[in-house]
């Protein structure tokens, strides 16, 4: 008996989320029924954070153990071709027993993708959140200046278990102009639910005009209710999952990591 540790990607469009839940078309369900193909006789297998319904990956961890005779490209080809096309096995690796995706990260990438066009445009929504008024990119840049440190995130998003805490170290958090649009770039330790639509959402107003930079870093002092809502899903990727051999390199200077074991659930 091996244990492995996954880099997988999807498409989450038409899955309803990662974590299984009944008879619904999940990330996991599709993984772990894959992998019962392969005879694995697992329970469930250990993963680096949920995603919510939509939301895209293109580096989120899983580990398992299986007994499996050969090697672990082999192990990738296989799973390969048990799964779905909108889900695929992008990198297979032999680990310590004893790692487990969520507890030994200590940091998550995210980023976001939006555009701006008065008219709908479905191709680019896909994997992109459509906005209109335009945002002003001087503003956008602003804002997210705010975001980096350790804060208390509770306007941005809440814990999954009822009094967990909503304190998070932002490592970094930029946004970038791209040929037709924008990508938000965020690093922390971890993510409260939903936390980074609701930053994506609250940037955006921000950049319209239609929140106040004051206001926004205000809720990072001190925690106070601000406008509702969240960006679309289809605009967010889990790039990276990061574990201590990682080097995150933030602002030109190394920074030294330590697991947090907190839920992941951007």
């Amino acid at each position: 008996m091996a244990h492995y540790q996954v880099i997988i990607a999807y498409d989450g469009t038409n899955f309803q989320g990662f974590q299984r839940q009944g008879s619904s078309r999940t990330v996991q369900a599709e993984i772990e029924a894959a992998l019962h193909r392969l005879d694995w006789q697992g329970n469930a297998i250990f993963y680096a954070g949920r995603t919510d319904s939509g939301v895209h990956a293109s580096g989120q961890v899983i580990a398992f153990d299986l007994e499996w005779a050969h090697s672990p490209e082999a192990l990738r080809g296989a799973l390969n071709a048990h799964l779905p096309a909108d889900l695929a096995a992008r990198e297979v690796k032999l680990v310590d027993a004893d790692f487990h995706p969520r507890y030994h990260a200590v940091a998550r990438r995210y980023q976001y993708h939006l555009f701006c066009q008065p008219n709908r445009d479905p191709l680019r929504e896909r994997y992109a959140w459509r906005v209109w008024p335009q945002v002003d990119s001087n503003l956008l840049i602003q804002v997210a200046g705010y975001l980096p440190g350790t804060h208390d995130f509770a306007a941005f998003g809440s814990p999954l278990r009822p009094g967990g805490t909503t304190i998070r170290t932002v490592h970094s958090a930029e946004w970038e102009q791209e040929k037709d649009g924008w990508s938000f770039t965020v690093i922390a330790n971890a993510f409260l639910y939903r936390m980074v639509r609701r930053l994506v959402f609250l940037q955006v107003l921000v950049g319209q005009q239609r929140l106040s930079i004051e206001a926004f870093a205000s809720a990072l002092q001190s925690p106070s209710p601000l406008t509702p809502g969240l960006a679309k899903p289809n605009g967010l990727v889990l790039e990276h999952v990061f574990f201590s051999e990682d080097r995150l390199i933030t602002e030109g200077s190394n920074q030294t990591l330590i697991a947090s074991g907190d839920e992941d659930c951007g």
